[in-house]
């Protein structure tokens, strides 16, 4: 009996391994244990303003049910401290993150630390915080974080992963934070983030997510930045938006970026945001697919999966042309690149 579990136990092991460029057993990670996810942080404001989902009959769906349907497991979404219009505030945040659990889906967090839009162009405080010397900004960095996962944990809600910053490539919260100019106030910026993910779950892992994954120069002189500041993090995020006809040469730099990442800081890898034209979703699946493919590969399950922006936007909601639905609201067929 010991003998037959044994054998059935390398059977096992022996589906899951392959062999690494250097000869030696890899384990690479299963579909259930990469995150395939979407930002869905439009949801709320598309259905207050009429706008439907529909699956591939042309029914009437649940835009989670339909994205669980296309191989999702996970949803993030974008916080903002005090927003115009209320959407991405933590109320409305509660709301759609607590879709995500009934829906058994893993929740990634992403802290935007502003009011409105935060991105490599620009990093605006919060109102509210514009006046802050740097001490209280540390601390509003804390509060703000705290606060808002303290209210999902309260929920029984759980952020698996928490961006400190999105796409933070010359930091965050300028003036104070921008990195190029003061990369130590960045890192007491983040490490203010990092410890109260920690203090509200031990288990969240926290990722500093920046754009263009295909950039090495720009990760090593940001995460070396960081590691020569005491900076803290457990993952580093990349978006990556390519088009139709460089999506092989992106995704191959991507590659190369992430082992280097792995090699140099330790870190896992996610990709945090993907997008491709809406008019060309046969190639956004290849790119999908090929990605998904890439991340899979890192060692010792370093990736931990990609993640689509809106991909639920369609009719160039907002202007926005890159989502992954047809004109008629059903998913395109580049979503079926998760359910592979």
């Amino acid at each position: 009996m010991k003998n037959k579990l044994f054998a059935g136990l390398v059977a096992l092991a022996l589906t899951a391994c392959g062999k690494s460029p250097k000869g030696d057993m890899q384990i690479y990670p299963t579909d259930d244990e990469v995150a395939k996810g979407a930002d869905v942080s439009w949801v709320t404001e598309q259905e207050k303003a009429g706008i439907k989902f529909y699956d591939a009959s042309g029914t009437s769906q649940d835009l989670y049910k339909i994205l669980k349907s296309k191989g999702m497991n996970a949803i993030r979404l974008r916080v903002w401290v005090n927003p115009a219009d209320g959407y991405c505030n933590a109320q409305d945040v509660l709301l759609k993150a607590q879709r995500a659990k009934d829906n058994g889906m893993d929740l990634m967090i992403d802290f935007h630390y502003s009011d409105t839009w935060a991105d490599p162009g620009k990093q605006i405080k919060p109102a509210a915080w514009k006046n802050y010397n740097f001490t209280d900004l540390k601390a509003a960095v804390y509060d703000h974080t705290f606060s808002v996962l303290t209210q999902l944990k309260n929920k029984g809600i759980k952020a698996k992963w928490v961006q400190i910053g999105n796409e933070t490539n010359n930091g965050m919260l300028w003036e104070d934070g921008k990195a190029s100019v003061n990369m130590k106030n960045f890192a007491e910026l983040i490490n203010e983030g990092y410890k109260a993910v920690k203090a509200v779950d031990t288990d969240s892992k926290v990722i500093v997510h920046l754009s263009n994954g295909y950039d090495n120069s720009l990760f090593r002189w940001m995460f070396d930045g960081l590691k020569a500041n005491s900076a803290k993090w457990d993952v580093i995020g990349m978006s990556l938006y390519p088009s139709a006809t460089d999506w092989k040469q992106k995704n191959t730099a991507c590659l190369t970026n992430m082992q280097d990442m792995v090699s140099r800081y330790g870190s896992e890898i996610m990709i945090c945001e993907v997008g491709m034209p809406a008019s060309e979703a046969q190639a956004c699946q290849s790119f999908i697919k090929d990605l998904l493919n890439k991340v899979k590969t890192l060692p010792q399950n370093k990736g931990l999966g990609v993640f689509y922006w809106e991909p639920q936007s369609y009719n160039s909601w907002k202007n926005y042309k890159l989502g992954a639905f047809d004109d008629s609201g059903k998913p395109s067929v580049a979503l079926n690149a998760f359910m592979n």
